[in-house]
């Protein structure tokens, strides 16, 4: 009987990821209508897929995104997130006024003044004079507007398809804020603390759905619910540390400024605590929708990696080899 000699190879390794890395389908497939992309991949061992963004792609992504957003509230996985939302505030509106207060005594301890002051440069950029405006200011859409445009110019230069998917994320995020926030003022009329105390209503007065006339002249009458600068700082703030996961000082930096913000907010009687629950949870699903609409996942998280071993048979000086090929 014939012998067969075979001989063993060493296993045969290969990963299917890469760090930063542009693969231009067009080249290898001769298909002119793919488009580039670059992948990442994340500490934890999945991969990120960025496709070459399109210079409006914060304009003509915002209608699937609004509509998205929309079905993130009311989605049954999300449902307690609503719920939590409203029901803090509801908890909160007893308080408010009390919380107010407070808050501003606190502020006059720590020498903080009740106004935002600013002064602006070449008439057009505000400069703030404090720190409590310093902290008001970071809520405002010009500051996302500048991160923006920061991320944009660093994924230019970079080539970098990630850092330009955040700057367009920064500035759907910016007009998606406005639109939610915009539409809940116009319904729920609800006054600022400032207005309110002038005249004498503790906790706000609320008059739902006041004309556009009416709004417009008189804006702090009917717009503290919820809190525009919140929604959109939350919105910014998650659109960021969503592409960037493997930053981990994003989120503790990012939400201690919300905090303080809120505070400022609070303690200079632009807003009351009850505005900010529905403001911090459309600003996360806005920026949530919006980021991962701009990249695909090709493979699970590093620690649940699935392996796939294959055989390799081939014969070779006489020997019938054997390997094993492992791919994750």
């Amino acid at each position: 009987m014939k012998k067969l000699k075979f001989l063993l190879l060493p296993f045969s390794i290969w990963v299917s990821s890469q760090e930063v890395d542009t693969l231009n389908l067009k080249e290898l497939t001769h298909e002119p209508e793919l488009p580039k992309v670059q992948a990442y991949t994340l500490q934890d061992g999945s991969v990120r897929i960025y496709a070459k963004p399109k210079l409006l792609d914060f304009v003509t992504k915002l209608p699937r995104n609004f509509i998205d957003t929309n079905k993130n509230f009311v989605s049954q996985d999300h449902a307690y997130y609503l719920g939590g939302a409203v029901a803090a505030t509801l908890i909160l509106l007893p308080f408010d006024q009390k919380l107010t207060d407070n808050s501003r005594e606190l502020g006059e301890r720590w020498g903080m003044d009740k106004d935002n002051n600013y002064t602006k440069l070449a008439g057009v950029v505000k400069i703030p004079k404090d720190i409590g405006s310093t902290l008001y200011l970071i809520g405002n859409g010009s500051t996302v507007v500048l991160l923006g445009i920061g991320f944009g110019a660093y994924g230019l230069l970079k080539n970098d398809y990630r850092a330009q998917a955040t700057a367009s994320g920064l500035m759907e995020s910016l007009i998606l804020s406005g639109v939610f926030t915009q539409t809940i003022k116009r319904i729920t009329g609800r006054e600022s603390p400032f207005i309110a105390e002038e005249y004498g209503h503790k906790g706000g007065a609320w008059n739902p759905f006041p004309s556009f006339a009416a709004y417009g002249k008189n804006t702090s009458n009917y717009d503290a619910m919820p809190s525009g600068h919140l929604t959109t700082f939350m919105a910014g703030l998650t659109v960021i540390a969503d592409n960037y996961p493997d930053a981990i000082w994003i989120k503790p930096v990012g939400y201690t400024l919300a905090g303080a913000l809120a505070f400022q907010m609070m303690q200079s009687k632009v807003h009351w605590a009850s505005d900010y629950p529905l403001a911090l949870l459309m600003g996360y699903f806005i920026g949530k929708t919006i980021s991962k609409s701009r990249y695909t996942i090709s493979n699970s998280a590093g620690k649940n990696k699935k392996y796939k071993l294959d055989l390799i048979a081939s014969r070779q000086w006489e020997y019938n080899m054997v390997g094993v090929k492992i791919s994750f």
